[in-house]
């Protein structure tokens, strides 16, 4: 919450390097005789070097480990500025939002103090200290340095790296060539004592990059002799169906002047602008004081995920009005009127229990994806960039988002834009995939802070559904001890400090310890009879909690996505297969012509390892690439083709499966991982393929060689659907072999087979199943009956025609000769957007396809279309 009447931002910052030596207050005059550059205020050191021309970018080739040198050194920022305006009995606040990471600070060479948690800001009264002309001084310490790592959480990590390593086929932890699991087992534990997201060491989908600076904004804040400290304004209940809701508020003010009678007013301000005012009363006497207030909201607008209603908001504007009426301080908000909770009871048919979200009543199937930051150089990260993932979210059919725990708090712009657009929620704390030493008495006192702050920050927007302790601590910690008995590896954290923080500043709102998580399951905690899990049995080709088969006649096998297949799971929060970006992403950071087939190039975009597993699941799916295209095409191909199957499986377990978040939504820096959105904001094929999978309404098919082909419809809606569906079967040549139309009523929130073929329809690799509906409600689907490396494609061709164009904008028609795989304009330059792209079309199909985001300038007649790899297809321009 903000003042908006009296604050000046601080932009105007200076940078300088020191060796790692601490400089004490008295050294300060030595500041005068370094190099000052420029800096970029918010950002980060890295971002000024790059702005400055002091350094290439860390992104471009393998720049990376030539900037390790950032991490090492003490880095300084100054800047001057001019006393704001203040009166008697005001105070002056200097905000500092967000600190990275550890950081001693200096006004007019007095220190101000020190702090050390990029996940919380620092706020300090500079009342009284404060000339005409100051100077401010912040000195940055190399995050790790002085630490050492816990002695018992480096023995766990050992032991874990180990069996990890052995799990991932990396090899013998004593052989000379083996490789190291990625991530923070394979780091320096002393970062479990910092406050500073684990992604920032490097991790299995980027390079160690630790950002360094100021990466939100610096504030000056004049306040009265009052001022408001917090407020949660909630509904406790609605009735979707009368349209009411009962509202909670909650204010808190801070009294740092004289005592006197204090009143504060809310005005609230629905959809369609109608205006109410409430009282609430507060305390009498003390410093901190609180008022409590409930009350009926009548003809309510709810606030619901897209697919389900309107994401309508209500304004709210506080006031903080002293006895004689005066204004002390006020405050602006937007909320959702809306209640979430989650169904955790018996699933009496399927055993175990529903993990299951309530949204307003209305149970729900969460489609999303996990998320992680946008970028490695935290302080780079814009609102728009933000906003534009969050709306490649909606438009992929996203109800959900899950803000993973090894990366850091999003910026207010991703939980306004989710507000915005009807998306819920999952926002872990940030701790990720290792011990955590929660009886340090100074750590402890620091992620209770943490907590706090982010709970009372985030706790008014509609869009959160649930705080989650961590991402995989449990799991992981499980290896060794399965009891998770308390003790000194975050226990305290995860069952005590976190879900207290919770239930403290935002009651009603959900806790879940960890991610995955679940009880009583013989399987630990990522089984699947209770609560969610990690699908990590397909891409790492080891069972973690699934089940099914134990043998596999290959190693390409053993990582298959049929293996989703086996999982009966209630919720899947992570699960997802790696793929390579367009070939024009990659261009963009790497040297001209260096790119080929396994190349040390193309190798160091991959963080993963060891980097053949993708060669082995499409060893088995599309064949071994023999050049960089296929590589590319079988990549994203594979990885599409696993994220169709996982979901429509998953999906068709409705209402026991009540969810699928794909991991993941974006990447931190343009290299091959498990994104379906790339660095540059190019979508790949498993995007678009989400996109279709993750409509309200779903049809697909299941194949076996007892039952043939079957057609399921799964309907995500709470109310029934009636479809005119119609099925065929044909050759790739073009030949029709079966067409028939059905008409199905499915009830809401159901999944049910409606067509059977029986085994007497001949299936094989020169034909395929074909499912469309005439209302536009339910995607067109089909179904192959072999391999990708199998099927009889045939020669075909493919063309563009651009049928209207505009300033950044333009609608093309493909037109297909031939059954086509993979059929698409290829991204021209970053963050050009498709409303389809990567389809499947047969001979004669038609699909329009309107793009946006085209440099200014750009001629659409210049956009490619292409086919897959495997299939010889001439493509065409468009014209």
């Amino acid at each position: 919450m903000q003042d908006r009447r009296r604050i000046a931002p601080l932009t105007q910052f200076e940078l300088a390097a020191t060796g790692r030596e601490v400089v004490d207050p008295e050294g300060l005059a030595r500041l005068a005789d370094l190099e000052w550059l420029p800096a970029l205020v918010p950002g980060g050191v890295h971002e000024s070097l790059l702005a400055a021309g002091r350094i290439e970018h860390p992104y471009f080739g393998d720049n990376a480990h030539g900037v390790r040198w950032v991490e090492e050194r003490t880095w300084w920022y100054r800047t001057r500025f001019a006393a704001p305006a203040a009166e008697v009995g005001e105070r002056v606040l200097l905000d500092f939002l967000g600190l990275d990471t550890v950081v001693s600070i200096w006004l007019n060479g007095a220190r101000l103090g020190d702090h050390a948690s990029q996940f919380r800001p620092a706020s300090f009264d500079v009342t009284g200290q404060l000339r005409e002309q100051n100077e401010l001084v912040l000195r940055f310490s190399p995050p790790l340095q002085d630490l050492r790592a816990p002695e018992s959480i480096a023995t766990s990590a050992a032991i874990l790296k180990d069996i990890v390593g052995s799990a991932m086929s990396l090899g013998d932890a004593d052989d000379e060539g083996a490789e190291s699991p990625p991530g923070v087992l394979s780091g320096d534990l002393a970062l479990t004592l910092r406050r500073k997201g684990t992604f920032s060491w490097g991790w299995d989908f980027a390079p160690r990059l630790p950002s360094i600076g100021i990466w939100l904004p610096v504030e000056l804040r004049v306040q009265s002799r009052a001022a408001l400290d917090g407020h949660h304004v909630r509904a406790v209940s609605v009735d979707a169906k009368s349209r009411t809701a009962q509202l909670e508020v909650a204010v808190d003010v801070d009294v740092f002047a004289q005592p006197e009678p204090l009143t504060a007013r809310l005005v609230l301000t629905s959809p369609t602008g109608r205006r109410t005012t409430h009282q609430l009363e507060l305390d009498e006497g003390g410093r901190f004081r609180s008022g409590t207030a409930r009350f009926e909201v009548t003809d309510a607008h709810l606030w619901w995920t897209h697919d389900l209603g309107e994401p309508d908001r209500y304004d709210v504007h506080l006031d903080l009005v002293a006895g004689d009426g005066t204004v002390l301080d006020e405050c602006d908000d937007r909320i959702g009127l809306r209640t979430v909770t989650l169904d955790r009871s018996a699933d009496q048919s399927d055993g175990g229990r529903f993990f299951r979200f309530v949204l307003n009543g209305v149970p729900t199937y969460s489609r999303g994806a996990n998320w992680i930051p946008a970028d490695m150089m935290v302080g780079a990260v814009t609102d728009e960039r933000c906003r534009a993932l969050v709306d490649q979210a909606r438009a992929a059919n996203m109800t959900m988002l899950r803000v993973w725990g090894g990366g850091t708090y999003e910026r207010d712009a991703f939980y306004d834009a989710c507000d915005e657009l009807g998306l819920l929620v999952w926002q872990d704390f940030m701790f990720a995939c290792i011990d955590y030493p929660s009886d340090d008495p100074g750590l402890r006192a620091e992620v209770a802070a943490e907590a706090s702050h982010q709970v009372r920050r985030l706790r008014n927007h509609p869009c959160l559904a649930l705080w989650c302790g961590n991402n995989e601590v449990h799991a992981i910690h499980g290896i060794l001890d399965p009891s998770f008995a308390p003790g000194d590896w975050g226990y305290a954290f995860f069952h005590e400090v976190l879900p207290d923080a919770v239930a403290r500043h935002s009651p009603g709102t959900g806790y879940w310890p960890g991610s995955p998580w679940g009880e009583g399951d013989p399987a630990g905690v990522n089984g699947v009879l209770d609560g969610d899990r990690h699908a990590w049995e397909v891409w790492h080709g080891v069972d973690v909690g699934a089940g099914g088969p134990t043998e596999f006649a290959s190693r390409g096998e053993a990582v298959h996505f049929h293996r989703y297949a086996h999982d009966n799971g209630k919720f899947i929060s992570e699960f997802g297969i790696h793929a390579t970006p367009e070939l024009s992403t990659l261009e963009r950071w790497t040297e001209p012509g260096t790119l080929a087939l396994h190349s040390d190039v193309l190798n160091n975009r991959n963080k993963d390892v060891p980097k053949n597993k993708g060669d082995e699941m499409m060893s088995v799916e599309t064949g071994l690439p023999r050049n960089l295209r296929e590589y590319l095409d079988f990549s994203m191909a594979t990885q599409a083709e696993g994220l169709k199957f996982g979901i429509e499986h998953y999906r068709r377990r409705q209402p026991h499966n009540s969810g699928t978040l794909v991991w993941q939504l974006n990447d931190a820096w343009p290299g091959m991982s498990w994104s379906i959105i790339d660095y540059d904001l190019t979508a790949k094929a498993g995007y678009y393929f989400v996109q279709r999978a993750y409509r309200p309404v779903l049809a697909s098919f299941t194949h076996t060689e007892t039952e043939g082909p079957r057609l399921w419809v799964t309907n995500s809606l709470p109310r029934p659907v009636t479809l005119r569906l119609r099925v065929e079967l044909a050759t790739f040549a073009g030949k029709q072999l079966h067409d028939e139309r059905l008409d199905v009523t499915v009830p809401g929130l159901a999944s049910l087979p409606v067509w059977t073929a029986g085994t007497d329809l001949e299936t094989g690799p020169d034909r395929f199943a074909w499912v469309s509906e005439e209302t536009g409600l339910v995607e067109a689907n089909r179904l192959f009956f072999a391999p990708l490396r199998d099927l009889e494609f045939g020669a075909g061709l493919l063309q563009a025609h651009v049928l209207d164009s505009a300033q950044s904008r333009a609608t093309i028609e493909l037109c297909s000769h031939g059954y086509q795989y993979l059929a698409r304009i290829a991204s021209p330059a970053p963050g050009v957007s498709f409303s389809t792209n990567y389809l499947d079309l047969r001979d004669g199909d038609s699909v329009r396809i309107e793009v946006t985001g085209l440099p200014s300038g750009f001629d659409p007649r210049l956009l490619t279309a292409t086919g897959y790899a495997g299939q010889p297809t001439p493509a065409s321009p468009g014209n």
